[in-house]
């Protein structure tokens, strides 16, 4: 009697799961993830992590609910009934199995992270486009090393024409990556603590003075994309925004060329940084 009164509560929760999982959106199925699949190579990977991890932690959330409101209905006191119930000190199973569980899951969860965290931070051996990024308070420098030219960029800059704050989208420094190629970007600071966060790429990594980090992505879908600083650093951290701009082959050659065209030629490197007094990896010369 007691498994058929379970089959029959079982079917209309079914029907409702069934029926909310199919009105979802994509938003919803990613998790409202701010980005969509396939926009790098590694989007995906990270949209799987996040929304199995959200749904066995609902899983456990709902059984254990479940079971605490069983209990409470359960072992409520009933009518003419006095005194305290029986007292139970010891359950070895039930001690036993909320000490194995979450440990699994805890162990789960870090073996499937790191899993997706070493692939993700593979280095590529042979990067078909090496980009230098310098962040500065509070802009971007970005130097396309290959090519051996540069973009020079100024923190974002308040639109006078417009009363609610907006900021001059020509203005932003934007960074041009080819579509389909593998990207390494060094990460810089000329200064603070820095951090570049792309944000649709679910990729973001500190940039740290006097010392380089590395990013390794392959763009794959075109468009534009927005990018800030994600580590307080300063007065005007707001404004410091950039702009990435997936584009074709053909597109990335002309923008190359029109920054020699400009004379934007070489690379703006270390001599631009506001710290010039970073450790060094030689001891200094004693003069004799």
């Amino acid at each position: 009697m007691r498994s058929r009164r379970l089959r029959l509560a079982a079917i209309p929760i079914a029907a409702t799961l069934a029926l909310l999982l199919a009105g979802c959106t994509q938003q919803q199925l990613q998790g409202w993830l701010p980005t969509e699949p396939g926009t790098t190579n590694n989007v995906d990977r990270v949209i799987g992590l996040w929304v199995t991890s959200w749904i066995v932690l609902l899983i456990v959330g709902i059984i254990t609910w479940g079971l605490t409101l069983w209990a409470v209905i359960v072992y409520r006191r009933r009518r003419g009934q006095t005194g305290l119930p029986a007292q139970l000190r010891y359950n070895m199973p039930i001690e036993i199995f909320y000490t194995v569980v979450p440990l699994i899951l805890v162990l789960g969860f870090f073996a499937f992270t790191a899993r997706d965290q070493s692939a993700i931070e593979a280095k590529y051996d042979d990067p078909d486009v090496t980009i230098a990024v310098y962040g500065k308070q509070w802009a971007w420098d970005f130097n396309y090393v290959d090519a051996d030219v540069y973009s020079p960029g100024i923190q974002g800059q308040p639109n006078p024409d417009d009363a609610k704050g907006s900021l001059v989208e020509s203005e932003i420094p934007t960074l041009y990556l080819p579509v389909g190629k593998k990207v390494e970007i060094q990460l810089e600071s000329r200064d603070v603590i820095h951090s570049f966060w792309v944000i649709d790429f679910l990729y973001k990594k500190d940039m740290i003075p006097g010392k380089t980090n590395y990013m390794y992505v392959t763009p794959e879908r075109i468009g534009t994309y927005s990018g800030k600083c994600a580590e307080l650093c300063g007065e005007y951290h707001s404004l410091m925004l950039f702009n990435v701009k997936v584009v074709s082959q053909d597109d990335y050659d002309a923008y190359i060329k029109s920054l020699k065209d400009a004379g934007f030629n070489g690379q703006l490197g270390h001599e631009y940084d506001r710290n010039q007094n970073l450790p060094g990896t030689t001891s200094p010369r004693v003069a004799e």
